[in-house]
């Protein structure tokens, strides 16, 4: 009986959790409360007609379940299981000179994604946001923050790029050392050590909020999460965050993404940003160490001395909200649908420098013939494989 009734107990704790995750995700009345008063969006001068004023899956995609059930128990946090994220070996301890070495002024623009799941889920949709990257920068470089893809199944997932001759390469991150003389140092000294409650969210998700600000804290770079497509070339931006809302009346930005990052190496932003992510940390509400994260601290220091970035409204990186995201993979079936792909094409090409596709929610959708996913994927691609697929 007393069986029966623990594990009553535990479905339902799972299922009310579950729940307001969900809530926690797609809910708008966070993004009023969040941010009350947020000053207009900046404008600079492009040689492009974009949107100036600034990435995969925001990893929520396809992420490795991490063991999330170190809950509190007689005062202390049980130990987290031993995981590859925070093994040290030969090639993470070499992390810092093969960054360099990778890097060493060859590279038009300096990218960096992080990818903390197996290599086999490395599948057509992240290959296409690598192919667009070198599309719209043949001689930029990318490195892809993972352990798993820095392996021979890694290489071989990459190898038809770099038998293209694309600057692209998988490196096993050292956290120890990114995160040294950092706020976030202790904070992971506590995790790894199980002292710091992980949360249910699984950790992987966001140690790769962390890791993406603690990488352009040493080297400076853009950042870019692994559901995207380039649509226009990166350079000419500097030190830049994107708005994924506005306020229809006001025009003032109301939530930012961290999908997207651009930023000079030591910029006080991203410090701001490493000190606020292991002063707030919790592991039980989505997109707190993230997007709302970014959004908290931007509110707080815009306009300040001393910090000097650009915010760029949804247009450059988030032109389609993911609830909307589903009509760009349908084929057109009507001569007004045709033209409305030939006029949201020319606005994506013409206004955006990235578009965000919202993998959670369109990983599974067939991209249909003669949509503008479709199109999008033909004119951004180099090679061009399975274009009309999930």
């Amino acid at each position: 009986m007393l069986f029966s009734l623990l594990v009553l107990f535990m479905i339902a704790y799972s299922t009310v959790s579950y729940v307001s995750l969900q809530s926690a995700a797609f809910t708008e009345k966070e993004d009023s409360e969040l941010l009350q008063t947020n000053k207009f969006m900046k404008k600079v001068n492009s040689g492009v007609v974009l949107p100036i004023s600034l990435t995969i899956s925001t990893q929520s995609n396809m992420i490795v379940e991490v063991d999330s059930d170190d809950k509190f128990h007689s005062g202390i946090w049980r130990k987290l299981p031993e995981s590859d994220i925070f093994l040290s070996d030969e090639l993470s301890t070499r992390f810092h000179g093969r960054v360099l070495e990778f890097f060493n002024n060859k590279c038009e623009l300096q990218f960096f994604m992080t990818w903390i799941s197996t290599a086999d889920s490395f599948g057509r949709r992240e290959i296409l946001a690598v192919e667009s990257v070198f599309k719209a920068h043949p001689n930029g470089c990318l490195m892809i923050l993972s352990r798993t893809m820095d392996s021979p199944q890694g290489y071989t997932v990459l190898k038809p790029l770099l038998g293209l001759g694309f600057n692209v390469r998988a490196v096993a991150p050292d956290f120890q050392f990114l995160l040294k003389n950092t706020p976030a140092e202790a904070w992971f000294d506590k995790i790894q050590s199980g002292k710091k409650d992980p949360g249910v969210i699984p950790l992987a998700q966001n140690l790769s909020n962390l890791m993406r600000l603690a990488v352009l804290y040493k080297y400076g770079g853009i950042y870019l999460d692994t559901d995207f497509i380039v649509v226009n070339s990166f350079k000419g931006l500097k030190n830049t965050v994107g708005a994924q809302s506005i306020d229809s009346a006001s025009k003032n930005w109301t939530r930012l993404n961290n999908a997207v990052l651009v930023f000079d190496m030591n910029h006080p932003l991203l410090f701001k940003f490493i000190e606020e992510f292991a002063l707030t940390f919790d592991g039980n509400k989505w997109g707190h160490n993230g997007p709302y994260m970014v959004s908290r601290v931007v509110h707080r220091v815009e306009g300040r001395p001393g910090y000097n970035f650009t915010i760029l409204p949804p247009m450059a990186f988030y032109p389609v909200d993911w609830i909307k995201i589903v009509k760009l993979f349908k084929m057109p079936k009507t001569r007004a649908e045709s033209k409305w792909v030939e006029a949201k094409l020319h606005q994506l090409n013409g206004q955006s420098y990235a578009v965000h596709l919202w993998n959670k929610q369109s990983g599974k959708l067939k991209v249909e013939e003669g949509s503008v996913m479709g199109r999008l994927i033909s004119e951004h691609c180099v090679l061009c494989k399975q274009v009309y697929a999930s």
